[in-house]
This record gives structure tokens, C-alpha cells and sequence, in this order.
């Protein structure tokens, strides 16, 4: 039998999401895979893929030392019980108590920075403290993997990790045959005019780290003058992070009249389909899935000139870069991308998916993992 694999996440909704290629490829292969997460709608999909499902109860965002102690014996008695031949970590908890786990068990393990998260946007304690357990439990690892340039520099120059262990990848990638180019939506006008009716579309976890007041902030300001167009959000309300944006507050907005909330999705292909740009004001972020999605089925996009949207869009050719933080400079450009004809944005759109399939084929991503487990000794 071929070696078995473990992955380890805060989620199983993320494994699924965003890891489904990799596991895909690797079943194919013959590698047993095993996943690692708290319970979630999504370990029944990952079963059914030929996943084995270990729910691991884990406070993902607590910051509580005999909690996260827990955890590191949990996976170290998970691992020891698995034996796989490597271990992939994503996201803090994992990565930091996960790696450390792996080392008292004497498997080998990959680290990915998935984003540096809202630890590491605020200057505070728990900062400081993250680092030093960066330091710690990166000691141990096989690679660390790291999705933007800036995330890159801000562990090796900080003395977290050992520039010889990292490699930076083009994301996670994007399965170019899922996310096809998508029909432009219907518009009551001709092509060489702007669309109407217009759909900018935010999809994130509904967080203010993501800029989402600063996208109603913007919505409010265009809705009066631009009657035809909407302001879109899909994604979960109340998730456990402490930015995150309550169910009320959303409704709220959506009763005044600035913002269309379209809850959550299994599947979001329809919903970039249906719109005319995506628009992700992000304070910082790995490498933005939400934007390859949408660049790949052929969106022009508009986020913050930050970490991991930056890197996504060429700044007038596949979309627009704007200053995080800034309501203003978002709704201006939000407003010149609505007064585009349809044409010049299809365009746009095709450009975007012509760098993605250029630049972030999940095909590349997927032959690191085959890389590392090729790497092993041969008793692995």
C-alpha cells in the first residue's frame, strides 16, 4: 500500500474547499488520506470522497494555554494512532500545536500559511506570543509553505522559520475545468455601454479584517446616484473570530437598502456567474481564493492594494487596486468600474483568467505534495 497522508485544518470546510484537488490527486494515487478538524457540515462530503475523518474538537481562535495544551496531546495521540507518512498543517492552531505534535510523534510534517490572520494585523501580547510559538514549532517541520511574498519575508526576516525550509506557492490553486469562464450576464443595454443592472458581489467570512463595513460604507454612497446597480454579500455571519460581524448587523443593512445578503453556499460558481465584479477590500490575506475563483470564471475584480489581493491583480488591466481602509477611494472605484461598457469589462475578465490559468494552475500546486512525499525515505 501506498503512504497515508494527513491533513490538518480548522475546518473541514476548508479542506474541502480548498484542498479537494490535492486530496483528489492523492486518493488516485493510492495514498490513504486522512483529515483532521472540528466537526463540521463538511467531514460528510470528505468521507465520501475516500477521506478517513477524525473530528478533533479544537477552540480555533482561543487563547486559552490549557486549551491549546489539549489540543497538542489530542493530535500528538491522533498521530501516533495514524502513523501517516507526512502531515500537512494549515492555518495557526494546526500549524503552531499540530507541527509540535508531530515532532514528540516523530512524522514528518509541512506547514502552510494560509494568511497571517488578525493576530498578526494588530500589534498586541497575543502577537508577540504567536510568534514566539512560530519559532518554536517551525524548528521541526520538513518545508513551511507560504502563499504571498509578504507572509514569506515577515517569517524569515522575523527569524521564524529558516529561509532553506520555506517555498512559496501560487496560492492553493484553482481548477481551471470547475471554475470555467462563465457567460456574461444578460444586461438590458448593449455591449458598448455599461451593464444594466449592475452586481458587484463580496464573498468572505463576514469579518471587518475582510473590509466589509468599508463595502457597505460604499454601497451607501453609490446606491442613491446609481439606482440600477446592487451590492452583494455571500458569506457566514458569527463566525468565531474577534472581528466578526453579527447576523443583526447584516440584517440591518439589508433593511436599509445598501447591501444584498445572500447567506452562504455550497457552490459559488452560479453567484460569480450572475455578477458583474467581485470586490474583496481585504486588510490583508494569504493569497485571496475568492479572487482566483472569480478571475478564473472571468470577473474583473476590485480589492485593497494589500498582501494577497495584490498579487492576484494586474491594477487597470484585470481589475482595480484601492488603498485598504478607505471607503472613498473603494466607491470611486466601484463607480468607474460601473460606468464601464460591458465589452471593456468582459475584457478585463478575460485577462484575469488568462493570468490565472498562467500563473495559479492547481496543477503546480498539487505536484508539491507529490514532491514531498516523493522526498521521504523509503520506509515512509
Amino acid at each position: 500500500m501506498t503512504s497515508p497522508v494527513l491533513l490538518c485544518s480548522n475546518t473541514f470546510w476548508s479542506i474541502y474547499n480548498f484542498r479537494r484537488g490535492p486530496i483528489a490527486a492523492l486518493l488516485a494515487a493510492g495514498h490513504p488520506v486522512h483529515v483532521a478538524a472540528p466537526d463540521d457540515a463538511f467531514a460528510a462530503p470528505l468521507a465520501e470522497m475516500g477521506c478517513t475523518v477524525h473530528r478533533v474538537p479544537m477552540a480555533a481562535k482561543g487563547q486559552n494555554p490549557l486549551q491549546d495544551f489539549g489540543l497538542m496531546c489530542r493530535l500528538y495521540r491522533l498521530y501516533r494512532q495514524v502513523r501517516p507518512a507526512v502531515i500537512f498543517h494549515y492555518t495557526i492552531k494546526p500549524n503552531i500545536y499540530g507541527s509540535i505534535a508531530a515532532r514528540f510523534a516523530r512524522i514528518a510534517s509541512v506547514s502552510m500559511t494560509t494568511g497571517l490572520g488578525y493576530v498578526f494585523i494588530r500589534e498586541s501580547l497575543t502577537t508577540r506570543l504567536a510568534r514566539q510559538l512560530y519559532r518554536i514549532a517551525f524548528r521541526h517541520t520538513l518545508e513551511n509553505w507560504f502563499l504571498n511574498i509578504e507572509d514569506h519575508r515577515a517569517f524569515v526576516e522575523g527569524g521564524l522559520v529558516a529561509i532553506g525550509k520555506t517555498r512559496l506557492l501560487p496560492g492553493e490553486g484553482v481548477d481551471l475545468t470547475h471554475f470555467a469562464k462563465a457567460p456574461w450576464p444578460p444586461s438590458d443595454l448593449p455591449a458598448n455601454a455599461a451593464p444594466q443592472p449592475m452586481r458587484f458581489l463580496l464573498i468572505a467570512r463576514l469579518l471587518r479584517d475582510k473590509g466589509v463595513l468599508e463595502y457597505v460604507e460604499a454601497a451607501r454612497a453609490l446606491r442613491a446616484e446609481m439606482p440600477h446597480v446592487t451590492f452583494q454579500v455571500l458569506g457566514a455571519t458569527d463566525v468565531e473570530n474577534p472581528t466578526a460581524i453579527t447576523r443583526s448587523e447584516v440584517d440591518a443593512w439589508q433593511r436599509e437598502g445598501a447591501i444584498e445578503y445572500l447567506g452562504t453556499t455550497t457552490d459559488v460558481r452560479p453567484i460569480i456567474a450572475n455578477a458583474h465584479c467581485v470586490v474583496l477590500p481585504s486588510y490583508r490575506e494569504g493569497l485571496s481564493r475568492t479572487l482566483l475563483e472569480a478571475s478564473a470564471m472571468g470577473r474583473p475584480l476590485i480589492a485593497s492594494d494589500v498582501p494577497g489581493c495584490r498579487d492576484v491583480i494586474d491594477d487597470g488591466v484585470t481589475g482595480r487596486l484601492v488603498p485598504a481602509r478607505d471607503a472613498a477611494a473603494l466607491a470611486a472605484a466601484m463607480r468607474e468600474i460601473a460606468q464601464t461598457p460591458a465589452r471593456a469589462l468582459a475584457q478585463m475578465g478575460d485577462a484575469g483568467r488568462a493570468r490565472v490559468a498562467r500563473e495559479f494552475d492547481e496543477r503546480v500546486v498539487i505536484a508539491e505534495y507529490f514532491r514531498i512525499l516523493g522526498s521521504l525515505p523509503a520506509s515512509c
